[in-house]
């Protein structure tokens, strides 16, 4: 969708404010701004009953699920995740789609001005304003202005210091912990851990993924010491299944039909005729039981992969904790309407490709997310193996343990930079692949390179996959919406 006139003139605005996603800095993570801000503006925060999200990996799909079925269930709902990929509101949005735009301009009205109006010498301790403070306290405004009944945040980084941790939630959720941002947030698990049960409050229950044993040890001594009834995934969840779909003989790969006579032409795709399109983007089922649930719970869902199925039951545990009012069938209709842009996202035909049979676009950039989407990808297309890759990632990537989940995988690999936003380490990238021993094209311009590999990948019928970064999935968007 188009940007908003005023969203832009936000986006101007706060571009000149301290950006930690681009220019990541140390030691400017406090909570005093936001406080100021949060009284400032009459309380925003504390407008609605709250969901909190926080952990290394899933968090962005655990929120979407969470809201995902708070929207079924007829609430409004506000939602505020990170990163966006194309458009500014997708930060900040209701929980399928944006609000209306006059409730984007009355927030951008009233956060412009009222910042306007604050003297440096005001701020706590005189510190500077930084663009994700600025951008949560949007937030607030914008699901205050909309009147939502509930809203779901997303942690940005971290968790104890981040400048969402000014809400005061109905549930804290945590998603697994893994070694990350290690010089932000520390360089063992029990630190990080530390710093992500920073979101834990006082009397509130928090719902707990799979941890390893050190890293639930932290989790437990914080909840205890908040008096926190602490809901673990391991103790909660049974019977967790999860099987994910074989698409292959539902795309036309080549130019020979299937066997079987089972796939979707170009066109159909193109008119969305077919009832095989209506359920392409059902990738896997899943079911579990929960005592906190009058049945066993059974759905489908729009993003595949275990790490998917966890995250599921973590929002359905969530929500029914939260609101036990809310039925089996209602949850289960939530989390299977939920979709994200760049987690897996598969796009058949893309427009002037008809012969590129299926992109797939997923952000993944840590060793474990890039292992799941391969594990994903191995499931999804089980039995093909006409594959391509385009890869980048940001310069402190692990892309030495990266690349080799990438060998004999793909006929041909193309790399390049993610973008301008983040800064890359090419040089590093190059060495990675070659130590692994993967024939790799890479060429720092990732507007030829990003061409370049659809140019192949339609020319050859090969599926083609995108990852490493989110700003790699957002430049593609951007050459996918000149070449329509």
């Amino acid at each position: 969708m188009p940007q908003l006139p005023s969203i832009q003139k936000l986006e101007s605005w706060i571009d000149s404010y301290l950006n930690f996603e681009k220019t990541p800095e140390k030691n400017i993570f406090w909570l005093d701004t936001m406080k100021y801000f949060c009284k400032k503006f009459g309380h925003p925060e504390n407008f609605a009953p709250c969901f909190h999200v926080a952990g290394s990996k899933g968090k962005g799909s655990v929120s979407k699920f969470i809201a995902s079925i708070l929207d079924k269930a007829g609430f409004k709902t506000g939602l505020y995740t990170s990163p966006h990929i194309l458009n500014f509101i997708e930060r900040v949005s209701g929980a399928q789609e944006p609000f209306e735009d006059e409730v984007y301009e009355r927030a951008v009205q009233e956060i412009m001005n009222g910042v306007k109006s604050i003297k440096t010498e005001d701020l706590p301790q005189g510190r500077p304003v930084t663009w994700f403070e600025l951008v949560t306290l949007f937030s607030f405004l914008v699901f205050r202005q909309a009147k939502v009944d509930y809203s779901v945040f997303e942690v940005g980084l971290g968790g104890r210091l981040d400048s969402t941790n000014v809400i005061t939630p109905k549930i804290s959720v945590i998603t697994p912990i893994e070694l990350e941002h290690t010089e932000f947030l520390g360089d063992t698990l029990e630190k990080i851990a530390f710093e992500k049960g920073g979101i834990i409050k006082n009397n509130t229950p928090v719902v707990i993924a799979r941890q390893k044993p050190e890293v639930r040890k932290v989790f437990e001594k914080i909840a205890e010491e908040k008096q926190s009834k602490a809901i673990f995934l391991d103790d909660e969840v049974k019977n967790l299944n999860f099987r994910i779909k074989n698409i292959s003989n539902c795309i036309h790969f080549y130019t020979d039909k299937p066997k079987n006579g089972n796939y979707i032409d170009y066109n159909c795709i193109k008119n969305n005729t077919t009832s095989e399109f209506a359920s392409f983007f059902s990738l896997m089922d899943v079911s579990f039981s929960s005592k906190l649930f009058s049945r066993p719970l059974n759905f489908s869902l729009r993003m595949a992969g275990s790490f998917q199925a966890e995250n599921a039951a973590l929002a359905a545990i969530a929500v029914k904790t939260v609101l036990p009012q809310i039925s089996e069938e209602i949850i289960e209709q939530g989390l299977s309407k939920a979709r994200l842009p760049g987690r897996f996202e598969i796009i058949p035909f893309p427009q002037n490709y008809k012969n590129l049979p299926c992109l797939i676009l997923d952000g993944a950039h840590t060793v474990n997310s890039v292992k799941f989407t391969m594990e994903t990808m191995s499931h999804v297309f089980e039995g093909s193996d006409n594959f391509t890759l385009l890869f980048a990632c940001a310069a402190d990537k692990d892309c030495y343990d990266i690349a080799p989940l990438f060998k004999d995988k793909f006929r041909t690999v193309f790399l390049t930079k993610p973008g301008n936003v983040k800064q890359s380490d090419l040089t590093k990238l190059e060495n990675a692949f070659k130590e692994t021993g993967i024939f790799y094209d890479l060429n720092e311009d990732f507007e030829k390179q990003i061409k370049k590999a659809f140019d192949y990948a339609n020319a050859s019928n090969s599926i083609l996959l995108v990852t490493g970064s989110f700003y790699l999935i957002a430049e593609v968007k951007k050459f996918m919406g000149k070449n329509k």
